[in-house]
């Protein structure tokens, strides 16, 4: 709970691991010697122990790899930060009208099949309409990822009420709403700790963010100030995190 008295937007407890892979994502290039991995999850209470087997997890599972005791992420997780640091501004292109339209076309699936699936419709900033079928209008620049082309049929189409359709796909005044709580927070000095939590959870609320064209956002819409403020407050987070696991 802030200080307005608005929920912040929840985010996954911090583990050694959670702490580890934050950490790096977060760091260009995403390299760092054990040493400052470690005095980062002390930060947050993490044994060095701990911290030293989450990183040997990590390697065992393809997701670092290390060279004289410096640990850097894979090519995977590299294209995850791409698309964390994507996440404050996509690329967009004028919005013509077109809506882009993702139908489920695979027979039955295994469920972690369909939680992919979500997850990278998610991703993508579609938003679902009726089960099988997901919309948003198509402003965006990006590539669908095989889990979606492999069970999706997209198409374009239109419709006669498009803010009324934006409104019923998004929860546009909640967005807007936390937007505006973590837009104030992010305005006020934090410790390391607090700071690194804040970042999670704007990095988290701004994935959220449909992104829609101007023409279908309501009067005021907090996103573009939102977003100039989370690069500003996490390029200075970043450097005092790096003064104090280098220090």
């Amino acid at each position: 709970m802030t200080a307005s008295g608005r929920t912040l937007p929840a985010i996954q407890p911090l583990t050694a691991r959670s702490i580890v892979l934050s950490t790096l994502l977060g760091y260009h290039p995403p390299a760092l010697p054990v040493s400052a991995l470690v005095r980062v999850g002390a930060l947050f209470g993490i044994a060095d122990s701990a911290t030293r087997a989450a990183l040997s997890r990590l390697v065992a599972a393809g997701e670092l790899i290390t060279e004289g005791g410096t640990y850097q992420l894979t090519d995977r997780l590299i294209r995850r930060q791409i698309a964390q640091d994507n996440s404050a501004s996509p690329q967009s292109r004028p919005w013509t009208g077109q809506w882009e339209m993702a139908v489920i076309t695979a027979p039955a699936r295994p469920q972690p099949d369909r939680v992919a699936l979500r997850k990278a419709m998610t991703d993508l900033r579609l938003a679902e309409l009726r089960e099988g079928v997901w919309l948003r209008p198509d402003n965006l620049t990006r590539a669908a990822e095989d889990v979606v082309t492999s069970q999706c049929l997209f198409f374009q189409c239109e419709h006669p009420d498009p803010a009324g359709l934006a409104a019923q796909l998004w929860d546009l005044p909640a967005w807007a709403g936390t937007a505006h709580t973590l837009y104030a927070e992010l305005g006020s000095p934090r410790e390391l700790r607090d700071g690194f939590v804040l970042i999670a959870q704007a990095v988290h609320h701004l994935h959220l963010d449909p992104y829609l064209p101007d023409e279908l956002l309501p009067p005021g819409w907090p996103g573009p100030a939102l977003r100039d403020r989370f690069t500003a407050y996490r390029d200075q987070f970043a450097q005092r995190l790096r003064d104090y696991s280098t220090g």
